[in-house]
């Protein structure tokens, strides 16, 4: 999706993870490795973003980590699951993204790529810690969703 506001927009990233690996995909506009996740649309809230963001990019069906106490859902209100965290960071000179942060399950290491040349990986533990390459909050976020999610 185009960028809503010239300064900031609001996306989400998912750390997802199924049988003690997480799923990271190579970024194909910026060549690093990320988690799955996107701009949130102006018809949707962060929750449906992070779970269309992997769906739409990974194919995968995933069920978001929760930790709300307070569930209450009725006509006019609904206690979102709130992100792991949240953060700012430059695209740009000028644009930057606010980050909701969030981890969740899969059922399955069955990933459909949005586009034949993604790129994307299952990693362990071990395997997250050893990648040189990870930037520091990517490397963090990883580990601590395995750690919150693994078996």
């Amino acid at each position: 999706m185009a960028h809503i506001h010239y300064k900031n927009d609001f996306t989400v990233e998912v750390f997802v993870v199924h049988q003690d690996r997480v799923l990271l995909r190579l970024h194909d506009k910026y060549k690093i490795w990320l988690s799955v996740g996107g701009h949130i649309e102006l018809d949707e809230d962060p929750n449906k973003a992070a779970i269309r963001e992997v769906k739409e990019e990974v194919g995968l069906d995933i069920k978001l980590y929760d930790t709300r106490e307070f569930t209450l859902k009725n006509d006019h209100f609904e206690e979102l699951i709130p992100p792991i965290f949240l953060n700012t960071h430059a695209i740009n000179d000028v644009h930057n993204h606010i980050g909701f942060t969030y981890f969740a399950t899969a059922k399955t290491f069955d990933v459909i790529p949005e586009k034949k040349d993604d790129m994307w990986k299952w990693l362990s533990k071990d395997e997250v810690s050893d990648m040189s390459e990870l930037e520091p909050q990517i490397k963090y976020y990883a580990l601590k969703a395995l750690e919150t999610l693994g078996q």
